[in-house]
């Protein structure tokens, strides 16, 4: 469980390119992810290629950082076929937390950035992706080596804790 309290957003990275054994393993451990109905509605676009890097960088006033990254995934959700299409967002959003835990042990820094719901971010993803009507973006992940380490915080708030019973 160290992974939870040692990961950080990490948003600048060494130049160093991403081995594909370890985006395969980040992969696997976002597959992993319970998910309504066991439905499992993602798809992920892995984006190396520098303009398409540039073009996501510009699809939210967050999204800058993803210009340098050596590396994107890019979680996208179907929107038809599904058992519990309402929980198509919840269930992406696991698998992008196994991403960054699985980041985490790899030794690999990135952070989420937010999409869905705001249409025109969804709608610039599913440009430059050029996606069908039938998926929807969820979120980009920009990640790499991370140029620098930092602490996680402590986040921890008994008041925020209710005992009943």
């Amino acid at each position: 469980m160290n992974p939870i309290f040692t990961r950080t957003s990490i948003r600048s990275w060494l130049t160093k390119p991403v081995e594909e054994d370890k985006i395969e393993q980040l992969l696997r451990a976002a597959m992993q992810a319970p998910s309504a109905g066991n439905q499992q509605p993602w798809e992920f676009y892995v984006v190396t290629d520098k303009k398409k890097l540039r073009e996501l960088s510009e699809v939210s006033p967050f999204a800058g950082c993803t210009a340098k990254a050596p590396a994107a995934i890019v979680i996208v959700y179907r929107k038809n076929g599904l058992r519990f299409p309402i929980m198509a967002d919840i269930d992406c959003a696991i698998a992008t937390e196994n991403i960054w835990l699985e980041m985490e042990e790899l030794g690999l820094g990135g952070v989420m950035l937010g999409i869905a719901p705001v249409d025109d971010r969804m709608k610039k993803t599913a440009d430059i992706l050029q996606l069908s009507d039938d998926y929807a973006p969820f979120t980009i992940i920009p990640f790499g080596y991370p140029e620098q380490s930092k602490p996680q915080q402590d986040r921890y708030d008994k008041s925020r804790i209710h005992y009943i019973g």
